[in-house]
């Protein structure tokens, strides 16, 4: 005989929980940084979009800069090459782990 009363759903229920996103850089002391977000994405997650951008960019160059000078380099550029080439594969798999991870959180 009475109507029963729906119940409205807790604000942000039906919502998915907040993802943890690893940022392409460091904190303070070479920290770790992770950046709490939903699927929307924000001014920080698109700052992010874009740095992995250019770092994947700027690692894609380097390679091709090392394919040219490796054959006739001096041992002293051969070191500088090898130091930028680990910035650029430490940035590429900070950009790999980052991504696999988003990959997880969508299956």
């Amino acid at each position: 005989m009475g109507a029963e009363a729906e119940v409205p759903e807790p604000k942000g229920a039906s919502q998915s929980p907040p993802e943890l996103r690893l940022l392409p850089w460091s904190g303070a002391e070479g920290k770790t940084c992770y950046l709490i977000t939903d699927e929307n994405g924000g001014p920080v997650s698109r700052l992010a979009d874009t740095t992995e951008s250019i770092q994947l960019g700027m690692g894609r160059e380097l390679l091709a800069h090392a394919d040219g000078i490796l054959p006739d380099a001096p041992r002293g550029e051969l070191r500088f090459l090898a130091e930028c080439l680990t910035g650029a594969l430490r940035d590429a798999l900070r950009v790999a782990d980052s991504r696999g991870r988003r990959l997880k959180q969508l299956s």
